[in-house]
């Protein structure tokens, strides 16, 4: 059996990558009671929120929006000053599908456990921007593929991790907790503490895969959702729809495009405002009015991205912090101290021998 994918006419046909229509980036519903969550492993949720760019108050409203960046920096953030390297795992774990708001109800709603997975694949892109999710038939099995697509998004595993354990959560809310798919792959390196992931997926799991997939056997995927409505299922979709088509559409797109082309002209020196607006078909001065339509402008869009990646790459040990300058653009070492120094208050040496 093939994928899909290559079945245009298949009536479970859904494989789906969210483009310009959706939401701004993630309905906050997928970071439900996160701030608790946080706080039990020992975490301060306002200051890891405020280092990710997030309002707290968002949060308390399911269908507002969440940068994409944002959402998996708060994950990243949460795992390393908690000191739980498996946050997303366990955050995951705990995930039940009526947290998720529609996109949860509308596989509760479904009929049955196959058709939620279908429906669930169907709807994920208004939920979610720039993520690959697709529902792969490989005779015996499915393939529930998921992964994010974002050139700004450098850290990823704990989204990934938690995103797999909604999904999991989604089939044991029929099948029950000792239902276990054939095998789990994750894209990122095996953590130190991988036995974790066998014991909450209870079954075999592969790291450094090609992309972050629950391969579940179709048996008993036929078992009807104890839930199932059809006229509230029409609702759900109805109304994930309504929020998407609400939402900005094109706005969000080119202060992720001007990220994109910045961060390759950061490997050969400054990003020059005439260069990425030329390359994206518009006059400096169209590009920097749509940037502050947003409340951006392109300088801040440089030191943001900057930012990001200076603390990206000093978490990786093995890359000698005199190397880091010419990654992020800067002709001189000392320049990047400077502006190291007015971000965080600290050396770039301090902040990875702390830890911080």
């Amino acid at each position: 059996m093939g994928s899909i994918l290559s079945q245009p006419d298949h009536p479970a046909a859904m494989t789906l990558l969210s483009g310009g229509q959706g939401n701004a980036g993630v309905l906050a519903a997928a970071a439900s009671g996160l701030c608790s969550f946080i706080e039990k492993h020992g975490g301060d949720p306002d200051r890891i929120l405020g280092m990710s760019g997030i309002d707290p108050e968002a949060l308390s409203h399911p269908t507002l929006s969440l940068a994409l960046p944002n959402y998996c920096q708060v994950l990243e953030e949460a795992s390393r000053q908690s000191g739980c390297d498996n946050f997303g795992l366990y955050y995951g774990q705990q995930f039940k599908p009526q947290a998720l708001g529609l996109l949860g109800y509308i596989g509760l709603c479904s009929a049955t456990v196959e058709q939620a997975l279908i429906n669930f694949a169907r709807a994920f892109p208004l939920h979610q921007r720039n993520s690959l999710i697709r529902l792969v038939d490989e005779g015996e099995c499915y393939r529930f593929d998921y992964q994010v697509r974002h050139g700004a998004i450098l850290c990823r595993r704990q989204d990934a991790e938690l995103t797999l354990g909604m999904a999991l959560n989604l089939v044991r809310h029929v099948m029950g907790n000792q239902w276990a798919p054939r095998a789990v792959h994750f894209e990122h390196p095996r953590p130190e503490h991988w036995h974790e992931h066998c014991k909450v997926f209870d079954a075999p799991v592969y790291f450094e895969q090609p992309c972050n997939s629950l391969v579940i056997p179709k048996r008993g995927l036929q078992r009807a959702m104890p839930q199932g409505d059809p006229v509230l299922l029409l609702v759900m979709q109805d109304s994930l729809n309504q929020l998407s088509r609400l939402s900005l559409r094109g706005e969000l797109e080119v202060a992720d495009d001007v990220r994109e082309r910045v961060r390759q002209q950061l490997l050969t020196g400054e990003p020059v405002l005439d260069d990425v607006a030329e390359q994206m078909g518009m006059t400096s001065w169209s590009l920097q009015r749509r940037l502050r339509e947003q409340n951006l402008s392109f300088s801040s869009v440089v030191d943001t991205l900057r930012r990001e990646l200076a603390t990206h790459y000093l978490s990786q040990h093995q890359l000698p912090i005199s190397d880091l300058a010419p990654l992020l653009g800067y002709s001189e070492t000392s320049a990047f101290s400077r502006a190291f120094r007015r971000w965080f208050g600290v050396s770039p040496r301090q902040w990875r021998r702390d830890g911080l």
